[in-house]
């Protein structure tokens, strides 16, 4: 069975590495694709939390041998599988990062697409999940600050000999954002998710909203990868994930100074969210 290893990673929080995983995995799962998504922000995990599984046993257990893989995977109302993690300080104390990459190599005679979901900032366990992948998906909002921390994050991939894929920008008012994110970064802007203030305060996975622009753009996102991820195609050639017609919403011209207010914050970008409805 061919496989693939894809790891979201980004370097500032905020940003929506782990809502970009999420709805990515249920984007490939509605094409056909027995997908799973592994939480690897071993330091602040969430993963579990916005798909509202409890996981019995985590990667952190599997991590130190105190759990087989096996009983640690979880099924998900979405369709997906995860490897959740444990949220205490403690679990993340006692684990070896280095440890990620035997059970990427397990998954993949598992699954057919495995995506890493990783920790804001340059830590090693986002340096593993990195060198394990096939492709790295960079996550980042269209800022001059992301866009640095992005920089930095693509330099580490190339330490470790990782494939830069291309770019998702989160939290998009104006097309225009992805066309000079693009030139300053150097790599494909592959999709673009609309801003959206009714997700900020959400905690799970919602309803159907097939709707949503941003829900549109992780489905093209998923399909569009898919390309790369299987018939080798190469990332610059593939059609981004963007629409102009999504930006002409009251939403996405909401003022920018209010809902940029958490921009800045250094924590992890998901536990605001950003979950999409993307169920059958």
């Amino acid at each position: 069975m061919a496989s693939y290893v894809c790891t979201i990673a980004g370097g500032k929080g905020g940003v929506g590495r782990t809502t970009t995983a999420i709805n990515l995995g249920i984007a490939l799962h509605q094409d056909g694709y027995d997908v799973i998504v592994v939480d690897a922000d071993l330091g602040m995990a969430n993963v579990g939390e916005l798909l509202g599984v409890e996981p019995e046993h985590t990667v952190h257990d599997v991590l130190t041998s105190s759990s087989g893989i096996e009983d640690a995977l979880i099924g998900t109302e979405a369709g997906i599988d995860v490897l959740a993690g444990d949220r205490s300080l403690g679990a993340y104390a006692d684990v070896d990062p280095a440890v990620l990459s035997d059970i990427v190599r397990t998954l993949r005679d598992r699954y057919e697409v495995v995506l890493m979901d990783t920790s804001a900032g340059i830590l090693h366990e986002t340096t593993v999940a990195m060198g394990v992948a096939d492709g790295i998906l960079l996550v980042a909002t269209a800022t001059d600050v992301a866009a640095h921390d992005a920089e930095k994050i693509a330099a580490l991939a190339d330490r470790v000999d990782g494939t830069i894929l291309g770019v998702v920008l989160t939290r998009v008012r104006d097309a225009s954002d992805a066309e000079g994110f693009a030139k300053e970064l150097g790599v494909p802007v592959l999709g673009v998710v609309p801003y959206d203030p009714s997700l900020a305060n959400e905690r799970s996975v919602l309803g159907p909203d097939d709707s949503s622009p941003a829900t549109k753009s992780y489905r093209i996102l998923g399909t569009s990868l898919t390309d790369a991820f299987f018939e080798g195609a190469d990332p610059i050639e593939l059609d981004p994930a963007i629409d102009e017609a999504w930006f002409d919403s009251d939403e996405a011209k909401a003022d920018p100074t209010e809902a940029d207010s958490d921009d800045s914050d250094d924590s992890d970008d998901d536990d605001s969210g950003d979950v999409l409805g993307m169920f059958n």
